[in-house]
This record gives structure tokens, C-alpha cells and sequence, in this order.
């Protein structure tokens, strides 16, 4: 056999790697018609529908965290610029620590987004602690018309016909303090408001704060639509104002207190459940009316007991109706209401339906009512002056969130029981442990908390010892010992002391206020409070 010559073996050469080029480019066009790693990108048009809504992350530090949002925009990758919101929205964000609410739904241009601004008309947090020499001090630190820090974790995709956005107040971020009592008053605070953006799953059937549930919102009818299950809800914004809310009931709605829709009426107060809808309404899941003849409502947590008169303070986080306790106009000032409870009717709230099943015995009543539970209080008639309480005519305990971190566990019947050490600046080793109170606690800075299967574990970090996380659902003094039916779980926030100053922060160190009470045995109480310059 001849060898091959030059031309032949270019030939062969030439229609090898003709060969080669067309396999390589089969396989590489199989293998992106299989499902790659590269996802197509997505395909803009149009505008869709975002429902903006409201949470915070914190600590027990905070007490209380007003602010007014004036506006909130949005940055495109290609820099165009979208309003989110361009009107003020007063918002309170402390009972909102690992819930969330809705506000408002703008059509946004489709694309994707990687910045966002917002502008305040004005700030202010709370904190309280023991002071020396006895009594619980109040410190006010309000900040006035500073832009804050809105972050993008990731970019945002605006896509489809409809979605939703989360702004979440990073609160251990926003309000930064070492100790709320200082001497010299208020050394080393600022603040700092800092939030993030993220996007917003809305179910049609939302199981919990992660995918578009509301819980507990505290809400009074502005009014009644034409069809009765259709609402319009105000809702506290702090002393900053209030807000609108839209809302709508349907066959499947549970009413506790009254008998349905038709049973609603302006003015009353309710306790509110349900869906946010793709409008920033709310489809109500459930509605609880504690009192249909009360004239205002005050939620929040209590913050003393008497055990000489039935009386009781209460720190009014969210108030609603035609007398408040703060007023937030050109100053803040936070009276604390004191009430008689002598003729109260004391409930639970029905929030929570597995309360038959817990391990122990839900009890709450003026025996075992303590400083730190989080109750909603509605009244006939409101009393300021003159040394008299006013008497109150429910008190209905209601969930709250409490930053922890677990220490042991152990399984209990159907739950697991978390043993959980909570902050020292916690409101129950703050506030439980007041001499002249009804009950002392044996461990306030420890609670017992049952999860079982009706629990939602939004939390990333394994539930374990050693690890901090937010609980949320109904504290129990049961004979001394703190225990939480939980509801949710979230992810802890550790406290992190850090020192700043801030020229823009107008503090001042308000008067001893002495508040007595006349009563049998002419009991005295002294709170002393500081508060921001009126």
C-alpha cells in the first residue's frame, strides 16, 4: 500500500475536525435545551402590581419604634427611578417584630431593581429600665427628618402581574445604645434607621408572617361598605398617626364576640387576622370584638401591678380611639394610663386554638397577671387626672415576640419545651420584678416555650441549644413560671452594645414625674420618666 500523500491527509485532517465541530455543537445545544445552569432571562413587559408591606427584626431591647415614612423609590439597574410610596405613613414597629402588615399598591415598571431610597418626616424609640433607687425609667430618643439606610440584599425582580415587597426595620441597627439608663442621661445613643427590601410571597393561603399572614392586627371600623363585608379598618401608627387599611370577610371567616359582618358597625375595635391580597387589602381570616361599647383601645405591654388597689400601667404601644395617651405632634409625650381593673372581664385571646392541648393550664386573670405580658385593654370612658384610674372593661392577653436563647429542652405530651434565658433588658426582668406588685416571678429572665406541630419555624438556624430566636405567641404566669404557647419562630437577633453620637438626635432629660394613686392603703407609685422636649 501506497503512504498517503500531503494533499490526502489534509483532506482527512479538514473533515475530522468538521466532524468534531458539529458533535461539540450538538452536545452544547442539547445540553442548554436540558435544563442548564444558566436560566433564560426574564422577559419584561409591561408593569406589574407591588404590594408593599411593613415588618421589623429585633431584640427586646426596644420598647417602641415610631416612624413617618414620606417617601420610598426605587432604582433600576439602568437607573430609572420608581415611587413606591409618596405619601406619609406613620408606622409603629416594635409589635411588628417578626410580623407584617400592609400598606399601599403602586404599578411598577417590570425590570429589575438594585437600590432603593426612602425620606422620614420624623423618628423616635423607646426604652425602659429600672431605674437606681427604684422605679422603671422611660427614655424617649427621637430624631427628626434624616434619611435612612434602605438596603437590597439581593436585586429585585419585577416581574408577572403581581408580587410583593417586604420593608423590614432592622431594629438593633436602627437604635443604638448601650444601656437605656445612662448617667450621664443618654450617653452614647443615636440612631440610625436602617431597613431591608426584599421580595414578598402572597399565598391565597397564607399559613404565616413568611408568605402574606397578618396576625393580631389592631384595628377599629372607619367604616362599612354598602355590602358588609366589605371595611375599611384604621389602624395605630404610633404617635406618629394612623393609617387605612382595606378589608373584606367572606363565608369562611371566623368571628369571635359577635355574630358575623352584618354585626360590625363604625367605631368598634377588632382584632384582626387574614390575607393581604395583591391590593394591600386584607381578606380577614378572623375577627374578635372584646368589647362593641368600648371608646378607645390601648395594646401593649403592662408595666406594673398593684397589690393593694386592682390597678394596673400599661405602656400604650397602639392606641386607637377618640382619647389617646400620646400625642404626636410637634413633641412626643407618653403619659402612662393606669387602670382599674376592679370590674374588668379578663380573656385570652383566640388567636392561638390550641390552648386545650398545652401541657399545663392557660390561665389569665387579675391573680396571675404580670408586669411584661402583652394585653389589649378597651375602656368606656378615659381618665388622665384627678388620682383615678380608668376602669377598664376587657383585658385580653395577646400574643407577643421575645428574643431568647435556649438553654435546654425537653419533649412535653405532643410539644417540645424549650427552657429559654432571656436579655436582661427584657421587659419581664425589667419590669416583673417591681416591689408592691401582685405577683413576682421565681426566674423572670427564663421562660418555658412549647412548640408543636401548629408552631411555624421560619427560622434558618437549627432549633437548638445555644442559638437565640424570636418566639412569638401567648405568655402565662403560671404560679410564678413563664410559659409561651408558641405560634412562630424566627431567627434571634443578639444585642450588640456600640457607642455613637449623632448631632441630629434632640434629647432632654425630662422632670421626675411622681403619679399617685388614691386608694385603699393611699398607695404611691414614682415612675420617672425622660422624655423629649415638648
Amino acid at each position: 500500500m501506497k503512504p498517503a500523500t500531503s494533499s490526502a491527509r489534509s483532506k482527512a485532517l479538514i473533515s475530522f475536525l468538521i466532524t468534531a465541530s458539529v458533535i461539540l455543537t450538538a452536545m452544547l445545544t442539547a445540553s442548554c435545551g436540558s435544563g442548564g445552569n444558566t436560566p433564560p432571562p426574564p422577559k419584561f413587559s409591561g408593569s406589574t402590581w407591588v404590594a408593599v408591606s411593613l415588618s421589623s427584626t429585633a431584640n427586646d431591647q426596644v420598647t417602641a419604634f415610631d416612624l413617618t415614612l414620606q417617601t420610598l423609590t426605587l432604582t433600576s439597574q439602568s437607573g430609572n427611578t420608581v415611587t413606591l410610596l409618596g405619601s406619609q405613613q406613620p408606622a409603629e414597629f416594635m409589635h411588628l417584630n417578626g410580623g407584617i402588615e400592609p400598606v399601599i399598591t403602586v404599578s411598577v415598571p417590570q425590570g429589575i431593581y438594585t437600590s432603593a431610597t426612602a425620606t422620614l418626616g420624623g423618628a423616635v424609640f423607646i426604652c425602659l429600665a429600672q431605674v437606681p433607687g427604684g422605679g422603671v425609667g422611660i427614655a424617649n430618643y427621637s430624631l427628626i427628618n434624616q434619611g435612612p439606610t434602605v438596603t437590597l440584599p439581593a436585586p429585585i425582580t419585577v416581574t408577572g402581574s403581581s408580587m410583593g415587597l417586604l420593608l423590614n426595620m432592622q431594629v438593633s441597627n436602627s437604635a443604638i445604645f448601650s444601656s437605656c439608663w445612662t448617667n450621664p442621661a443618654f450617653e452614647g445613643f443615636s440612631m440610625a434607621p436602617t431597613f431591608n427590601l426584599t421580595p414578598l410571597t402572597l399565598s391565597t393561603s397564607p399559613t404565616n408572617s413568611g408568605n402574606g399572614k397578618v396576625s393580631g392586627l389592631v384595628a377599629t371600623v372607619a367604616s362599612v361598605g354598602t355590602t358588609p363585608s366589605n371595611l375599611t379598618l384604621t389602624i395605630a401608627g404610633g404617635p406618629m398617626g394612623t393609617r387605612t387599611l382595606s378589608a373584606s370577610t367572606n363565608s369562611a371567616t371566623v368571628f369571635q364576640g359577635v355574630s358575623g359582618a352584618s354585626a360590625l358597625s363604625p367605631g368598634m375595635f377588632l382584632n384582626v387576622d387574614g390575607a393581604i391580597q395583591s391590593d394591600s387589602s386584607l381578606l380577614a381570616t378572623r375577627i374578635a370584638v372584646e368589647d362593641s361599647s368600648a371608646v378607645n383601645d390601648s395594646s401593649g405591654p403592662v408595666m406594673f401591678v398593684d397589690n393593694v388597689v386592682p390597678g394596673f400601667q400599661l405602656y400604650g404601644r397602639s392606641e386607637l380611639g377618640s382619647l389617646q395617651t400620646i400625642n404626636g405632634q410637634s413633641g412626643i409625650y407618653f403619659d402612662i394610663p393606669y387602670f382599674d381593673f376592679s370590674n374588668a372581664a379578663f380573656n385570652i385571646s383566640g388567636q392561638l386554638s390550641n390552648l386545650q392541648n398545652l401541657p399545663f393550664v392557660p390561665s389569665f386573670d387579675a391573680s396571675n397577671m404580670v408586669a411584661g405580658q402583652n394585653v389589649d385593654v378597651t375602656s368606656a370612658n378615659f381618665i388622665l387626672s384627678g388620682g383615678v384610674g380608668t376602669p377598664a372593661n376587657t383585658i385580653t392577653l395577646v400574643p407577643q415576640a421575645v428574643d431568647g436563647t435556649v438553654v435546654a429542652s425537653q419533649r412535653s405530651g405532643s410539644f417540645t419545651d424549650y427552657t429559654v434565658s432571656l436579655a436582661s433588658y427584657d421587659l419581664f426582668p425589667t419590669l416583673a420584678v417591681q416591689q408592691g406588685q401582685t405577683t413576682l416571678l421565681s426566674n423572670p429572665s427564663q421562660m418555658e416555650v412549647y412548640v408543636d406541630s401548629n408552631t411555624q419555624q421560619l427560622n434558618a438556624t437549627p432549633l437548638g441549644v445555644g442559638s437565640t430566636f424570636r418566639f412569638y405567641g401567648l405568655v402565662f404566669n403560671d404560679n410564678g413560671t413563664l410559659r409561651m404557647d408558641c405560634a412562630e419562630i424566627y431567627d434571634g437577633v443578639a444585642f450588640t452594645a456600640a457607642s455613637n453620637s449623632n448631632s441630629q438626635i434632640r434629647m432632654q432629660v425630662g422632670d421626675v414625674q411622681t403619679v399617685r394613686r388614691q386608694g385603699p392603703g393611699a398607695v404611691q407609685e414614682t415612675i420617672r420618666t425622660f422624655t423629649h422636649s415638648r
